[in-house]
């Protein structure tokens, strides 16, 4: 018989093609999430730098960021006015939003998989994340 049509080979060679495939679209999610964030955050230093060519940093002081870049609403809006802490700050956003977007992805493809056991776990690991980051606006 011949192995190509045999549909147990058939269906493990498509697994693999699958397997292979969704590997490849989580690297390349992942290079473009690190390198939008990196481009974001360079745009937003150029335009600071442009702005305060001479500023002088004092580390023995610490310094807070203003209240309006402490909230994902105020950095979507400093940003969108074209100021350079909101374009930074939106370029950080970014790069913590990355690894979420891996994991959303990763639920769809371990569901497309079939697998429920790690679409189980994936959630779970999502669920912390999106806690980690809102849970202070559940708490409050």
């Amino acid at each position: 018989m011949n192995d190509y049509l045999n549909p147990a080979l058939l269906r493990d060679k498509l697994q693999e093609w699958l397997d292979r495939r969704i590997e490849i679209v989580l690297a390349q999610l992942l290079r473009a999430g690190v390198l939008s964030a990196a481009l974001v955050v360079i745009a937003g230093a150029v335009l600071y730098l442009g702005a305060h060519p001479r500023a002088h940093v004092d580390y023995r002081t610490f310094h807070a960021e203003p209240e309006q870049l402490r909230g994902v609403h105020g950095v979507l809006d400093a940003a969108l006015q074209g100021q350079a802490m909101g374009i930074m700050q939106l370029g950080l956003l970014l790069l913590i939003a990355t690894p979420i977007a891996r994991v959303v992805f990763s639920v769809f493809a371990f569901a497309l998989e079939g697998d429920r056991m790690y679409v189980v776990f994936t959630l779970i690991v999502l669920s912390v994340l999106l806690y980690s980051l809102f849970g202070s606006f559940l708490i409050a």
